[in-house]
C-alpha cells in the first residue's frame, strides 16, 4: 500500500497523513492518533519516511516531559543534554502539556524508529499505559525519570517524594500550623499519591485529623484550580497552611492569597515543590521543596546510554532514587 492508498482508506489527503506521521503541529492530536491507530493495524510505514528515521536513530533521542512553564523539566532537559553531547547525540524534546491523548500520540510516533531511545515523565492525565508497553514489545530502550509507571518494569529516577512531602507537612506543624491545606497535582501519578501520603502521614504521626476537605484534587487547566482554591479558602477559612505539590499550583496559591487580600505568611504560610530561579526572590521569598533536577537528568540519560551501547544487558529494574532539600525562606516565618 502506498500512502495515497493509506489516506483514501482514511478518507484524508495524502499531504494530511504525511503531516500527521511527521508530527506537524498543522495536524490536530485527534487525527494524529487516527493515522498512527490505522499505520500500526496495517503495519503501513511509507519508504521514505522509514528510512529517514533508520537514518536518525543512530544519533538521536527523544525527551518528552509534560510541562514548557515548570523549571524543574528544564534543569533535567540539561543534565540530559549533558550526557548527550558527549556521547555526540542530538536530541528532541516533546511536550505533552499534560495531556494523556498528547502523550499516547507522541509515543506512538516514536515507537516507529525515529530515535534511538527514550526519556519520558508522564502527563498528570495518564492512567493507561498500553502505549508505553508498546515501547518494551518493539524493544525500544526508554527511561522513566520524575513521574514513573510502577505497574511498568522499566529504569527510573526519581526522587523520595513521600519523604520530601512529610518533611515539608512536619515543618509548618513545627511552625504551629494545624489546618494545611494540601494542593494535590494529579490522582494518578506515583509521584503524585506518594506526595499525599508523605503528607497524611506527617499528620497521623503528630496526632493531627485529616481533614479531606483540605485536600485539593486540581486539574491541569489554571482557571479551574484558581476558582477550586479560591472556594477552598473562602468556605474553609481556618486554613492556616498550604502544601503546593507542583510548582504551578505554588505559584496559583501566591495568586489566590493575593487577590483575597490574605497575607503569607501571617495568615496563611506556604511551602510547596519547586525548582524556579526566582523563588527566593518572591514576596515573601518562597520555601520550597527542592528536587536535583540536573542530576536527574544526567542519571536519566547514563541509564539510557547504557541501554542503547548494551542491549543484551537488561536495565529494566534499575531504580535511583536522590535526595530532595526543603529551603526554608519567609513564606514559612
Amino acid at each position: 500500500m502506498n500512502l495515497k492508498e493509506f489516506a483514501k482508506a482514511l478518507n484524508l489527503s495524502a499531504s494530511t497523513v504525511s503531516r500527521a506521521l511527521n508530527d506537524s503541529h498543522e495536524i490536530s492530536t485527534k487525527t494524529k492518533l487516527r493515522v498512527l491507530e490505522l499505520a500500526k493495524e496495517m503495519n503501513f510505514e511509507p519508504n521514505p519516511f522509514a528510512s529517514n528515521l533508520r537514518r536518525q536513530k543512530n544519533k538521536t533521542i527523544a525527551v518528552v516531559v509534560p510541562d514548557i512553564t515548570n523549571h524543574f523539566f528544564a534543569k533535567v532537559i540539561e543534565g540530559i543534554e549533558s550526557i548527550a553531547q558527549e556521547k555526540g547525540y542530538h536530541i528532541l524534546i516533546y511536550f505533552t502539556l499534560d495531556s494523556y491523548l498528547k502523550e499516547v500520540a507522541t509515543l506512538r510516533l516514536l515507537s516507529n524508529g525515529r530515535v534511538g531511545g527514550i526519556i519520558l515523565s508522564l502527563s498528570a492525565e495518564t492512567n493507561n499505559y498500553d502505549h508505553i508497553r508498546e515501547l518494551k514489545k518493539r524493544n525500544i530502550p526508554f527511561v522513566f525519570f520524575d513521574r514513573v509507571c510502577e505497574e511498568i518494569e522499566a529504569a527510573k529516577v526519581t526522587t523520595d517524594n513521600k519523604t520530601a512531602a512529610h518533611q515539608a507537612t512536619k515543618y509548618l506543624l513545627e511552625r504551629g500550623c494545624r489546618r494545611i491545606a494540601f494542593l494535590n497535582f494529579s490522582e494518578f501519578t506515583a509521584t503524585s499519591i506518594k506526595r499525599k501520603i508523605g503528607y497524611i502521614d506527617a499528620l497521623t504521626q503528630n496526632n493531627i485529623e485529616v481533614d479531606t476537605a483540605l485536600i485539593l484534587n486540581c486539574s491541569t487547566n489554571k482557571k479551574e484550580n484558581i476558582e477550586a482554591l479560591t472556594h477552598l479558602l473562602t468556605t474553609q477559612k481556618d486554613v492556616d497552611a498550604i502544601f503546593a505539590s507542583s510548582e504551578n499550583l505554588s505559584i496559583i496559591s501566591y495568586q489566590v492569597c493575593e487577590s483575597l487580600g490574605i497575607n503569607i505568611p501571617q495568615q496563611i504560610k506556604l511551602i510547596g515543590f519547586s525548582n524556579m530561579t526566582l523563588a527566593a526572590h518572591l514576596n515573601p521569598s518562597f520555601t520550597c521543596i527542592t528536587q536535583p533536577a540536573f542530576e536527574i537528568g544526567n542519571e536519566a540519560a547514563t541509564i539510557l546510554f547504557k541501554s542503547i551501547e548494551k542491549p543484551h544487558i537488561d536495565y529494566s529494574d534499575t531504580l535511583i532514587q536522590l535526595n530532595s532539600s526543603l529551603v526554608k525562606r519567609n513564606s514559612t516565618n
